[in-house]
């Protein structure tokens, strides 16, 4: 069954991406890091642009894992750079208005650049009324650094006697990714058959697709395939 015969309710509302394999492209095709980041990114905006195309609400991409933090400072500021490029773009920031699109930060931004969070502020406050869709920005972000900024912070407030009983909402309200919706499909590019910590609580029911291809690559076709994948899939809920 193709994408275009599935039915609505077939269709993921909120899809995440780990674009894996942005240093590999750039090897293989002799390129720079810059240039493979570079790349990288603009296959995200067109990559958030086909996912409006079938109605999905919530995108989740993973941009900067508390891991990446240790890589060569070059290779960092490669990316920062491009990172600042893109959200001081004003063709970006009007296509987020066009499509009334809110773009949010998650992770421990305390590891990113002053300057960096000064302009995601910015692009972050600049689309006004009413919100259809949300892009959520992992940077800074670590499954178990999420995990365990939740089980401090309620700690806390049981030892000040705020808090009395912990359950799954409590919980949830208290991690860096409160406001993060429960993923349908994540999608992981590079041949890389692992989810690497991104969003343990988020991820517990979500319909996992790989695909070989560096991010870089990874196209249109190649989204509808994975969309075309969980559309035949039979989701239980552990029912």
């Amino acid at each position: 069954m193709g994408i275009k015969k599935a039915s609505k309710e077939k269709l993921p509302k909120t899809i995440a991406i780990i674009p894996d394999g942005n240093r590999r492209w750039a090897k293989t095709n002799g390129a720079s890091v810059f240039s493979a980041y570079s790349r990288g990114a603009k296959r995200f905006i067109e990559f958030s642009e086909w996912c409006a195309e079938y109605g999905i609400k919530n995108i989740i991409v993973w941009g900067l894992s508390t891991e990446n933090v240790g890589r060569p400072k070059n290779e960092l500021d490669s990316l920062f750079k491009v990172y600042l490029n893109i959200i001081t773009d004003r063709n970006v920031i009007s296509r987020l208005r066009e499509m009334k699109t809110r773009l949010l930060v998650v992770g421990e931004k305390r590891l990113l650049p002053k300057y960096i969070l000064n302009d995601l502020n910015k692009i972050k406050n600049s689309v006004h009324g009413r919100i259809e869709r949300r892009i959520f920005w992992l940077l800074g972000y670590g499954g178990k650094d999420d995990l365990v900024h939740a089980a401090k912070a309620i700690a806390a407030k049981v030892a000040k006697g705020e808090i009395g009983t912990v359950d799954e909402q409590t919980f949830k309200r208290h991690m860096l990714s409160h406001n993060v919706p429960d993923i349908d499909l994540i999608i992981r590019t590079a041949d890389e058959f692992r989810l690497s910590g991104f969003m343990p609580w988020q991820s517990a029911y979500s319909e996992l697709y790989f695909v070989k291809k560096y991010w870089p690559d990874f196209s249109k076709k190649d989204l509808e395939k994975a969309i075309a994948a969980y559309s035949r899939r039979d989701r239980t809920f552990g029912v």
